[in-house]
């Protein structure tokens, strides 16, 4: 999901910049001192699972977990993955530094659209909340490749069927993360529940 350097145009990068800086922004303001460990440890686990990739073309297919991400922290989503992301650019120069901006809103925007749609029902019945857990990690990827394919077509029509190669290369993921994010809303469940119905609370600003 990685866009590499010297791929994308100009206005696309300051776009993707800007937005990334407010999501961000937004994210950081949210950021007390109750969420700052779960931001940490959900960061760290989003650097390693990403880290293992296959190039497709100008990007490249890997784990996301920002369904998880997006479920458990809302908008702290937006720090905690460009946390990660810089750290891969900096040490793995994986991704990049000048697409940092547009990589970290491919990631962490879908995890905030998800969260709004799925968050609320994460706390209720077990079987409501697996198959919410379930859409929120599928959706978020495909969200994340959607995004991704546009910020490539508006840098250049040509990379249209690569796009299209790319959203398609991500469906296993896309049902992976699913099954991965329904696996671990089940366990905090039964370990650890109030922690999802805090995730519930960031909606209202709490």
């Amino acid at each position: 999901m990685h866009i590499s350097e010297g791929i994308l145009s100009g206005p696309v990068l300051l776009s993707g910049a800007a937005l990334a800086a407010a999501g961000t922004a937004i994210g950081l303001k949210k950021l007390d001192y109750d969420r700052i460990a779960r931001t940490g440890i959900l960061s760290a686990a989003f650097f390693v699972a990403s880290l293992i990739h296959v190039p497709v073309g100008p990007t490249s297919v890997h784990l996301i977990l920002n369904g998880i991400v997006g479920i458990l922290l809302g908008w702290c989503a937006f720090p905690a993955i460009l946390i990660a992301l810089l750290l891969q650019g900096l040490f793995f120069q994986f991704g990049g530094i000048t697409t940092l901006g547009v990589n970290t809103l491919i990631m962490a925007l879908p995890a905030v659209i998800c969260y709004y749609l799925f968050a609320p029902f994460i706390s209720g019945k077990k079987t409501v909340a697996v198959a919410a857990a379930f859409a929120c990690g599928f959706l978020c990827v495909l969200f994340s490749a959607l995004i991704m394919a546009a910020a490539l077509i508006f840098s250049e029509e040509n990379f249209l069927e690569i796009s299209a190669i790319v959203i398609v290369s991500h469906l296993p993921i896309m049902m992976i993360e699913g099954v991965i994010t329904a696996f671990c809303i089940l366990f905090l469940k039964k370990v650890q529940p109030a922690l999802l119905s805090q995730s519930g609370q960031y909606k209202n600003g709490y």
